[in-house]
């Protein structure tokens, strides 16, 4: 895993006047948890929302507040809901001698041959696996290979993956991750779901007869 240390100063600024903080190019931000007391902070914010949004919530990184060097992980990241750019940045501040709980993210890759040759229905389950390790053998995300997955009912679950051994998955193994399904089930359901909301007669036998009742000319 690729080494990230964002520079930073300790921010006095805070309250309203980060509004003059962020006009000037800073980011602010701020360092929690552990042992240490919260520590407001002041990023570049081009740098720092360059390297940050290309980065997970399980990828630790080191940011040199004022030459001390503290190790932590991105718990929240808040953006301007119009231009999407960075607002503001928690961090947690982690030891790398002690474990701790995360998420990390799932990601399908590879082609299944019961969807590409088929087109059958690749249905998605868990998004992310909580999982326990020191922060240092953290993956950033699991990648999982879909391309074994060949007929309707194929399937890979929780158990199914694979990890390094200094990371133990917390997630309950029946989880499904992946699974293949076909059209036609969802289809039919659809078509029951329209019958009971409209009956036999359809919605546009329904339509006319109330048309009709309250006087209506076709």
């Amino acid at each position: 895993m690729e080494e990230i240390v964002l520079q930073a100063k300790k921010r006095e600024k805070i309250g309203k006047k980060v509004k003059a903080l962020r006009r000037e190019g800073g980011l602010p931000a701020i360092i929690y948890g552990g042992s240490i007391n919260p520590i407001p902070i002041t990023l570049d914010a081009h740098s720092a929302g360059r390297v940050l949004s290309g980065i997970t919530s399980s990828h630790m990184i080191a940011v040199n507040v004022d030459g001390e060097r503290l190790n932590v992980l991105v718990r929240e990241r808040q953006r301007e809901p119009i231009l999407g750019s960075l607002l503001h940045v928690d961090f947690l501040a982690v030891s790398l001698t002690e474990k701790l709980r995360a998420n990390v993210m799932v990601e399908l890759v590879g082609d299944a041959p019961a969807v590409k040759d088929y087109s059958f229905i690749l249905v998605s389950g868990v998004e992310a696996l909580e999982v326990e390790s020191l922060p240092q053998n953290l993956p950033e995300r699991v990648t999982v290979d879909i391309s074994n997955l060949k007929e309707i009912g194929d399937a890979i679950y929780v158990r199914d993956i694979s990890l390094p051994s200094n990371v133990e998955v917390l997630t309950d193994l029946d989880e499904m991750v992946a699974l293949v399904t076909a059209p036609a089930a969802e289809e039919k359901e659809e078509a029951e779901e329209e019958e009971a909301e409209y009956g036999e007669e359809g919605p546009e036998l329904i339509e006319r007869g109330k048309a009709e009742e309250e006087g209506e000319e076709f």
